[in-house]
């Protein structure tokens, strides 16, 4: 099978980021990205798989791909069933699923049944501000991932990598641990998808681990009518990467690491628009709960809202939910 994935991100993300309160990583215009989320790139995914039967309940899977998503992490939030109707980023994204876009990449898997275990070899630089091109370099990063899915409606992933110098601005490695759960449910006029992850990193020069919480979920009532939620328990270290003194200042006083809670729910109706294509207005509210330390730079009560229209396909199975 080959397969491609474009975004059309570099076009529609301005000044190359969006804005979003707490999110950081990567970099724009050669500066940390602090309460942004950066673009993705046009090419999401160039890939070549092939699955060969070993056995009647086993399989060997080859992929390779020179922008593809290596055996690490859960399905990424872009296309995450849970996250259908949540057009932001996950705050953990960088924590859980950044990985989802690498450059070169090798994996080979062996299913059994219910099981799949893969292992991945990739360069681990996040991809650079030209969100037009593709990137490469050395496979110098790696990764492993025990998949099962023991039902059409559940399934589940742990897995385990080392990042080679993901952050272009950061001398460092970093080392990833994931688990996360899945679960589906069609409904006689709609259905429920609901997610829990979990995600950490190991700073290999400072020592230093930084975790993150996820739950998320999406009902689809009535056909038309989609209700969301999302709550994320995280620790934050890069906030102000692009304000040298405060950081400097807070480390003294504070710590560099914060905890951050945040709190979204939302709702999308779809409404009949272009023939064939399920088109969707939608808005959502997120609050936060943040250190004392943090306050006098977001306030007391830090609130966003992001209203969007999103366009799909319409289709007659569901959207995947699992690797």
């Amino acid at each position: 099978m080959m397969r491609t994935m474009l975004s059309l991100d570099p076009a529609t993300v301005t000044q190359r980021r969006y804005p979003e309160l707490f999110q950081t990583g990567e970099t724009a215009f050669g500066r940390p990205i602090v309460d942004g989320q950066h673009p993705h790139d046009l090419f999401m995914e160039l890939s070549l798989q092939y699955a060969v039967k070993l056995t009647e309940k086993t399989s060997f899977n080859l992929y390779l791909a020179p922008v593809g998503d290596p055996a690490l992490g859960p399905v990424a939030f872009p296309h995450r069933i849970s996250a259908t109707e949540i057009p932001q980023a996950a705050l953990a994204h960088h924590l859980q699923d950044s990985t989802h876009i690498a450059n070169d990449v090798l994996t080979i898997g062996v299913t059994r049944g219910m099981w799949r275990l893969e292992a991945s070899g990739f360069h681990g630089a996040e991809p650079n501000e030209n969100r037009w091109n593709i990137d490469q370099g050395a496979l110098n990063s790696w990764s492993t991932r025990l998949a099962v899915a023991p039902t059409s409606n559940w399934s589940g992933q742990v897995s385990v990598g080392r990042v080679k110098r993901p952050e272009a601005l950061e001398n460092l490695d970093v080392v990833r641990s994931t688990a996360s759960i899945t679960y589906y449910k069609p409904l006689s006029a709609g259905s429920w998808a609901a997610s829990l992850v979990w995600g950490r990193n190991h700073k290999t020069v400072q020592h230093q681990d930084t975790n993150s919480y996820l739950a998320e979920s999406v009902f689809q009532f009535h056909k038309q009518n989609y209700l969301t939620g999302r709550v994320e328990l995280l620790d934050k270290d890069e906030l102000f990467e692009d304000q040298p003194e405060i950081k400097e200042h807070l480390e003294k006083t504070a710590g560099s690491v914060f905890r951050v809670s945040a709190y979204t729910i939302g709702y999308t109706r779809d409404i009949k628009f272009f023939p064939g294509v399920q088109t969707g207005i939608g808005g959502n509210v997120s609050w936060f709960k943040i250190p004392s330390a943090l306050q006098p730079f977001y306030g007391d009560h830090p609130v966003a809202f992001c209203v969007f229209m999103r366009f799909r396909l319409k289709q007659d199975a569901p959207v995947s939910h699992g690797h």
